[in-house]
């Protein structure tokens, strides 16, 4: 009896986006920036919290849509209402902020330079983002001023404690500074994963910004994927009542840790080429 016939291997499916799609896809983007300008001018001084919050979140699952870029969120978000929030996350992308934001309407601490992107700087400054000067010594005491004014008000607010962009397979270090307004609220900390995968769950490293790519070609890389799968995992929220800035930091590194699961004293300093990032 002959053997049975070797099944024929089953074709890879490209993971690149045809040329024509992503002309469309870059002609979408650029309309979207554009109604976002009209929104923060005519809507968004006139909306009150709530519906702020549907406007930014809209506009982000729009935006990712666009991008082709789909959020699995595991665990649970900061809710809405009450008292303020705060997001700490490890840093992959650019587009960790809009995943993010399309869960929950959240105001970033971000490098003062990403006012200078096309486009996206501008944007990100009429949000409300929260800018560092990272050369000024002395500027994360304004910077917790105005956390703090955000967490009184119920606002949600995100920040990358390890103050750089990594390809997601390590965590460094978190700096504490930024917890402190957490602290002195007793405002809760969402510790946050987030990692960036093809369809059939393979790590999606073009994601990354990382090196020496600017935003336009970081940005181009997405469009020329043809879907992106960004994960989003939550840890249970971290009860920052009585604890230090320095416990509490060291207690989100280690459920960011967890939830990548990398080891806890993976904590090397950035190698050359990384991103600097949006806190100190």
């Amino acid at each position: 009896m002959g053997h049975p016939p070797t099944p024929l291997p089953r074709p890879v499916r490209s993971t690149k986006t045809p040329r024509f799609l992503r002309a469309v896809r870059w002609t979408r983007l650029l309309l979207h920036l554009g109604s976002a300008f009209l929104i923060l001018r005519f809507a968004w001084p006139r909306a009150d919290g709530g519906r702020r919050h549907e406007i930014a979140v809209r506009w982000a699952q729009d935006l990712l849509a666009i991008l082709a870029i789909r959020v699995r969120c595991e665990g649970e978000p900061p809710p809405r209402g009450g008292t303020g929030a705060m997001i700490a996350a490890n840093h992959v992308s650019w587009a960790d902020i809009f995943a993010i934001a399309s869960l929950r309407h959240t105001r970033f601490i971000a490098k003062s330079e990403i006012r200078d992107w096309p486009l996206a700087g501008s944007l990100a400054e009429r949000s409300g983002t929260i800018f560092i000067h990272r050369a000024r010594r002395h500027d994360t005491a304004r910077i917790n001023a105005l956390v703090h004014d955000a967490l009184l008000d119920g606002e949600c607010v995100g920040l990358f404690p390890e103050g750089t962009t990594t390809q997601g397979d390590r965590l460094l270090k978190f700096h504490s500074s930024l917890f402190e307004p957490a602290v002195a609220n007793r405002a809760r900390v969402y510790p946050m994963a987030v990692r960036y995968e093809h369809p059939d769950a393979s790590p999606h490293r073009a994601a990354a910004y990382v090196g020496e790519l600017s935003f336009v070609q970081s940005l181009g890389l997405v469009i020329r994927t043809r879907e992106t799968i960004a994960r989003l995992a939550f840890a249970e929220p971290i009860d920052t009542e009585g604890q230090s800035r320095q416990a509490v930091a060291a207690e989100a590194h280690r459920r960011v840790a967890s939830l990548l699961g990398l080891p806890v004293a993976g904590t090397a300093p950035g190698r050359a080429g990384d991103r600097p990032g949006e806190s100190p």
